[in-house]
């Protein structure tokens, strides 16, 4: 009784002020993309033979996603046509840059190497061929056909400091998954402020001042990537201190993707709380964007998450808001296990169609399309 009604009130809560419109605007955030956690099957059992811990469905399921993961992906998304036409959209927020594994396993894993994106399906497409052939190629073309609009998400999907200082001990797990061509079930128990997946997580605010050139490096290198400049951050894991807005905004960024109720970490510890909405702007000139949806099909938490996003998504339009729908690659990857994949792929299919039939004039847009729309209105 306590919980919905707690999940009732958030719900609302997220929608009560800010930037308002009466188009019914449907947006998919998807975290992740581009980003190697696991890379294979063969490499979690390795893992596990080796005593590592599986922390969640991330450590167990999230590689990074493969032709066929795209294919079927695509085939969902263009199963629906909005109220122009349009199929529905995905905004993957994505990484440019991985671990380069052969470079540091040349190197006796002395010290981190990074390579990009297109580099790394080129050899995966040598090692994995039957599951990475043609991805890249496959990535650009939904691209340029609109099923994908990616953002920047960070140069690479961890945390430099906690990777380097367990480099620098020979730190048992991290060597393991290195060798396994992977970054996952990597504990992060000895840094009470930090996430080993958090690229902008920090224990002393000073260290802020070395993340503001892999800001940029990592800006100039999605543009490279990817083909455009990217105007939308979201940081990973939502964990940034206000001392970098300026280097997002001296770099392009105009919006960035922060939680509702924030704890944004102050140094040693110390935290101090905000209350976000879409349109907050920060003195910087950043306009916040809020997720008001959350999608999460194939992580079990005894419930129909159709049912609990539609009601979400009702919410939203009844206080003239978009709805901004959150979720994660996980959820549509299947190199590890077909089965996750087919259930996520059948659930964002279903959820396509009631949104289509309950609201018939119903538009999809990417991320950022919404976002400028909102600040030019």
């Amino acid at each position: 009784m306590i919980r919905p009604l707690l999940s009732k009130i958030i719900s609302n809560l997220k929608n009560s002020i800010g930037w308002k419109t009466n188009r019914k605007i449907v947006v998919f955030s998807v975290d992740d993309y581009g980003n190697v956690r696991l890379n294979s099957t063969q490499a979690r059992k390795n893992m596990d033979a080796a005593g590592m811990k599986i922390y969640s469905r991330f450590d167990a399921l999230d590689t990074l996603e493969t032709t066929q993961d795209l294919q079927q992906l695509f085939d969902v998304l263009s199963s629906v046509n909005d109220k122009n036409g349009k199929h529905a959209v995905f905004t993957p927020f994505a990484l440019p840059c991985n671990i380069d594994f052969e470079k540091m396993e040349a190197d006796d894993f002395q010290q981190f190497y990074f390579e990009t994106l297109p580099n790394t399906y080129k050899k995966l497409a040598i090692q994995q061929p039957e599951a990475y052939t043609g991805t890249w190629e496959l990535w650009k073309e939904g691209i340029a056909k609109g099923f994908l609009k990616p953002q920047f998400h960070g140069r690479e999907h961890l945390n430099l400091k906690i990777f380097n200082d367990k480099l620098l001990k020979r730190d048992a797990q991290l060597l393991t998954a290195l060798k396994n061509k992977s970054y996952t079930s990597i504990s992060d128990d000895d840094y009470p402020t930090m996430s080993s997946t958090a690229e902008l997580d920090f224990w002393d605010v000073k260290e802020n001042e070395a993340l503001k050139p892999i800001l940029k490096e990592g800006l100039q290198l999605f543009e490279e990537v990817y083909g455009y400049k990217s105007n939308y951050f979201t940081p990973p894991v939502f964990n940034i201190h206000h001392s970098l807005f300026q280097t997002l905004k001296d770099n392009g960024i105009q919006f960035l993707d922060l939680a509702l109720l924030r704890q944004e970490h102050q140094g040693l510890n110390v935290y101090k709380k905000s209350f976000n909405y879409i349109g907050k702007k920060t003195k910087e000139g950043l306009n916040i964007m809020v997720r008001n949806v959350v999608f999460e099909p194939t992580e079990d938490r005894g419930m129909d998450w159709v049912d609990f996003a539609m009601n979400q998504i009702e919410t939203a339009f009844r206080w003239n808001k978009p709805a901004i729908i959150s979720s994660h690659r996980v959820n549509f990857c299947g190199h590890i296990d077909p089965q996750n994949r087919d259930k996520g792929l059948d659930s964002l299919k279903r959820l396509l169609q009631e949104i289509v039939k309950k609201w018939p004039d119903v538009e999809f847009m990417a991320a950022d399309e919404l976002a400028t729309y909102l600040k030019n209105k």
